[in-house]
């Protein structure tokens, strides 16, 4: 049993340590169920249980939805039309979203799934240095894909810290 202050009261019969809360006007908690014997802690549950709430939305308030934008393009398409979209993507990038490229393909296009990697890899180039590719060139039915991420968003984020009880 753990008292409030986070001091070890010992091992104690179940009896004694609702006593011992019941006394202290505490709640008695199960706070490691798995362990020989299962470890307990008096605190006051409705207070711990607002306060773990409080911090899970400090959390959720402070986490960026990462969305996934589409640009869509025609292997035939024109070089100033290819620069316009390429700096579209560097605008969704730098606002920290990822973006999926997708090149359509109709027709006999379909023949040259090569003007289309070429495309790929051009915009990927063109943005080298600021982009990571997340996933290369592939072909999807009629349509080739890549998706790029920002280069900031390739770290991981600190990892969440586990609330001692």
């Amino acid at each position: 049993m753990i008292g409030e202050g986070g001091e070890q009261l010992g091992v104690l019969p179940l009896n004694q340590a609702l006593q011992i809360a019941r006394e202290r006007n505490a709640d008695l908690v199960e706070v490691a169920p798995t362990a020989v014997p299962p470890v307990c802690r008096l605190l006051d549950y409705g207070r711990f249980k607002y306060e773990q709430t409080k911090r899970e939305r400090e959390a959720r308030k402070n986490q960026k939805v990462v969305l996934l934008k589409e640009v869509r393009l025609r292997p035939k398409i024109d070089d100033h039309d290819v620069n316009f979209k390429t700096k579209l993507i560097e605008k969704f990038l730098s606002e920290g979203d990822k973006v999926k490229i997708t090149v359509v393909f109709r027709g006999r296009e379909l023949a040259h799934p090569q003007l289309g990697k070429e495309l790929l890899d051009s915009i990927a180039n063109a943005l080298k240095g600021k982009v990571t590719v997340e996933k290369a060139p592939s072909m999807e039915g009629r349509n080739m894909t890549m998706i790029l991420a920002g280069a900031a968003s390739k770290r991981s984020a600190p990892a969440s810290t586990a609330v001692a009880q």
